[in-house]
């Protein structure tokens, strides 16, 4: 396991050498240099999935796509060789919610592991890993369910980042998932920062500020102590910092 705690430091993971650089100003932006070796290494591998797991607001979909898309770059191939999976993807639909024994409360702990479908995620990761593609759902936060089919993982890509909050859980079926990994990374964070930066997106998306405060407490919080628990399985742990400029 490695574990950095710099705002610029020094990664040498499983997958390659690579160099990240993490940024946490007020919009948390996060920014990774990769080096050339991870692309040379995908040439002699067929598929390389890393899982990326951490809690909410610690910045995994800002840092695996800034790696994808770096990858892509320098690449110099017309053709992706680099793809994340989110595992937004994999929420169960509000009329699922709808159909459990308490829709109130399944609809205010959206987000908790019981909320979302790992059993079409482990299908998913099972078809990429031996069929060499995959097409897997996104989740448009406008309308709040998932859309089938929307993600096409094909054989070009190399390298697949699937990022997501429970991916390295012990329980049930998300230890099967978690065993799927190449390779495991974790973003971590202070708990109190991660709620401060949740609390400031609940409330950028037209949360009235009690609500987001309300919902912060009821959900994410808990949600963020599990995800936390699962810290331990990661290979590479790099931590999410603030960086005023």
């Amino acid at each position: 396991m490695l574990i950095f705690s710099s705002s610029f430091f020094q990664c040498h993971s499983l997958v390659a050498d690579c160099s990240v650089f993490l940024v946490h100003g007020r919009l948390a932006s996060t920014y990774v240099r990769c080096s050339h070796d991870i692309l040379i290494f995908s040439l002699i591998i067929l598929r390389y999935i890393i899982g990326l797991a951490g809690p909410p607001g610690a910045g995994k979909s800002t840092l695996a796509a800034e790696v994808v898309q770096r990858l892509n770059i320098i690449s110099c191939n017309k053709d992706a060789v680099a793809a994340v999976l989110p595992m937004d993807g994999f929420h169960l639909y509000r009329s699922q919610l709808d159909a459990m024994e308490d829709p109130e409360e399944a609809h205010a702990r959206r987000g908790a592991p019981w909320t979302f479908n790992p059993d079409l995620l482990l299908k998913c990761l099972y078809s990429l890993r031996s069929k060499g593609s995959v097409y897997a759902p996104s989740f448009d936060h406008g309308v709040g369910d998932p859309v089938e089919n929307d993600i096409f993982i094909g054989p070009l890509h190399k390298i697949v980042i699937v990022e997501g909050n429970y991916l390295f859980l012990e329980e049930g079926v998300w230890k099967d998932i978690c065993s799927i990994f190449d390779e495991k990374w974790f973003i971590d964070i202070d708990l109190d920062s991660s709620m401060e930066r949740v609390l400031k997106r609940h409330i950028a998306t037209g949360k009235e500020p009690g609500v987001a405060k309300w919902r912060v407490d009821y959900n994410d919080r808990p949600n963020a102590e599990l995800i936390i628990k699962s810290k331990h399985k990661a290979d590479l742990i790099i931590k999410s910092v603030n960086f005023q400029c």
